[in-house]
């Protein structure tokens, strides 16, 4: 009997490569000819949100396009940021708060599941928490389901990440 073979799809993200990208955005803004002195700051709070604080919205897309780019340079997706509203700070600054998406939601995961059962191909993906296992018994297979999901990666809300395979 054939044994099965699998992977499991996930979302996620390297915490140190973010700490690092946030600390060269630190050191950036105190460089910068157009950010010195303009009581600039990047918070990186326990993995879960990012905020920036500064004096006026201009300077505030300023420091977001260098987090951006820092991001890009160290292989991170932009997709985890999910941007909140701009809101007014003490001293006449402005703060915007990013959460960091993490894991794939119930909703996701089930437009996942149907994406690769639209696909036709021998095998079974089932929803174990905050990612997708799929298996079946021919590696190729697999390997048309990862081709696929890759080529569809804009349709879906945060960068798709596949471990596991065996």
């Amino acid at each position: 009997m054939a044994k099965d073979c699998s992977f499991d799809i996930v979302s996620e993200f390297d915490k140190q490569e973010l700490v690092n990208a946030v600390d060269q955005v630190k050191r950036e803004i105190g460089s910068r000819f157009d950010l010195k002195g303009s009581n600039s700051d990047v918070i990186l709070d326990t993995d879960k949100t990012i905020t920036i604080t500064t004096n006026d919205e201009m300077k505030l897309k300023n420091i977001l396009d260098i987090l951006q780019s820092k991001m890009i340079k160290r292989s991170l997706s932009i997709k985890i940021l999910d941007p909140q509203p701009i809101e007014n700070a003490l001293g006449g600054n402005v703060r915007q708060v990013f959460n960091l998406k993490k894991g794939l939601t119930q909703d996701l995961a089930k437009k996942i599941v149907a994406d690769i059962k639209n696909t036709k191909l021998k095998v079974q993906a089932s929803i174990q928490g905050d990612r997708v296992r799929v298996s079946g018994k021919d590696k190729d297979d697999l390997q048309s389901v990862i081709k696929t999901l890759r080529e569809n990666e804009d349709s879906y809300s945060v960068p798709l990440q596949f471990q596991n395979y065996r």
